[in-house]
């Protein structure tokens, strides 16, 4: 597979708009990322020692495979937030900047002058976008929390396993969502700003958006009481979705629809099926969803995964192979779509494949940019906003960045 080098941007729906991100981890940091891909001027904050972020899932000495998601396209200044001193250059930032992040509780925002209040205090029309586990009303509004607890609170992760195992999804989509969110919600805060002069606090939370992306079956249990359990990765509100082995590995199907359903009947050899009084509709074909995947198992495990797919695609059943993490990046439509990209960070001893914004115009292009070293932009940032060379030494020689 060939991967495209590719530099840093400098055009987009958001230049001239500039974001300070105080952030950790993904939620915060991937809501700023997005911003950057659309040409915004994201100043990324970190404590000196370099932010938490930078070690998960290490690569090459302080580049994780985490930073080189969301720290793409940002400069980078490191400053000591617990330091009385910086108090002067944090004022100096909010006051050059349209929008700061900040996915810390409330009583830690207050604590460090980076609530809505006080910012506001500083610069009208500032906006606020904030990340939390829990929201910032409520008993546990200042608990701290990460993705995995999100998703178990929301029901999915009980409805993902069994009755005696729930499992959590691997893939942080509580975090990602909630960045997404948040980013959603900036741009809408902007515009409005444009409308009105007015700034305001844009607030997200994992756990809001994890039973958002969960919310049909919170909905349908609050209203029914279904009182649903969980079933594996079969699906129970239509049949066939399931993942199924074939000879040399797994495929997914999800069939919606008498339509789809029809078509997979004839695949399988089973065209009985389309009249059918017990197959006649979603549900009817859910409460008789064992029966139609433990048919359709069969079928599949005669021939190879990718003989399935293609009789599946050739009607046009929605299917897919179940992939492992290291086939992903060289499945052909994978590498066709462009997601994956080369980058060479300063503090690297390599290049690093990096997965793009899963976003495409058809009158803008961008592309990653860079994860920033520890401190790489600091000088030139705070010489930006006002500092001289005498101070910005100043600060170095007492540690503040």
């Amino acid at each position: 597979m060939k991967h495209k080098e590719v530099k840093a941007f400098s055009k987009g729906a958001l230049k001239g708009i500039r974001v300070i991100d105080f952030s950790r981890y993904i939620a915060g940091p991937y809501c700023a990322r997005l911003l950057a891909y659309l040409g915004a001027d994201v100043i990324r904050v970190e404590k000196p020692s370099g932010g938490e972020d930078r070690f998960v899932t290490p690569l090459y000495g302080d580049t994780s495979a985490l930073l080189s998601m969301t720290g793409l396209g940002k400069r980078g200044l490191t400053l000591d937030l617990k330091s009385p001193d910086s108090r002067v250059i944090v004022e100096r930032l909010v006051e050059s900047a349209d929008v700061i992040i900040v996915n810390m509780p409330a009583k830690v925002l207050k604590r460090l002058g980076l609530d809505y209040d006080s910012l506001k205090s500083l610069k009208r029309d500032i906006i606020l976008t904030t990340q939390t586990c829990f929201g910032h009303d409520g008993p546990w509004s200042d608990w701290a929390g990460f993705d995995g607890i999100a998703q178990v609170m929301s029901g999915s992760a009980f409805m993902s396993g069994t009755e005696e195992e729930p499992r959590r999804s691997a893939a942080p989509y509580a975090d990602y969502t909630t960045a997404v969110m948040g980013a959603f919600g900036t741009m809408a805060a902007l515009r409005q700003r444009d409308q009105d002069g007015e700034g305001q606090h844009v607030q997200t939370s994992l756990l809001g958006s994890a039973i958002g992306a969960f919310s049909s079956a919170i909905i349908e249990q609050e209203t029914l009481s279904t009182d649903r359990r969980p079933d594996g990765n079969r699906g129970q509100t239509t049949a066939p979705t399931d993942i199924f082995k074939t000879r040399d590995g797994s495929i997914i199907t999800q069939v919606v629809g008498n339509g789809l359903f029809s078509r997979i009947a004839k695949v399988i050899g089973k065209p009985e099926w389309i009249d059918d009084v017990r197959f006649e509709s979603d549900q009817s074909r859910a409460e008789h969803r064992n029966f139609i995947c433990e048919t359709v198992a069969e079928w599949a495990n005669q021939f190879t995964t990718e003989k399935v797919l293609e009789e599946l695609s050739s009607l046009g059943v929605p299917c897919g192979p179940v992939l492992g993490v290291t086939e992903v990046a060289s499945h052909p439509q994978v590498d066709a779509m462009g997601f994956v990209e080369a980058i060479t960070p300063l503090s690297s001893e390599g290049k690093i494949h990096a997965t793009r914004i899963p976003l495409d115009f058809s009158n803008y292009k961008s592309s990653l940019g860079q994860p920033p070293d520890i401190g790489e932009h600091s000088e030139e940032v705070l010489k930006e906003i006002g500092f001289n060379d005498s101070e910005i030494q100043q600060f170095i020689n007492s540690r503040v960045i």
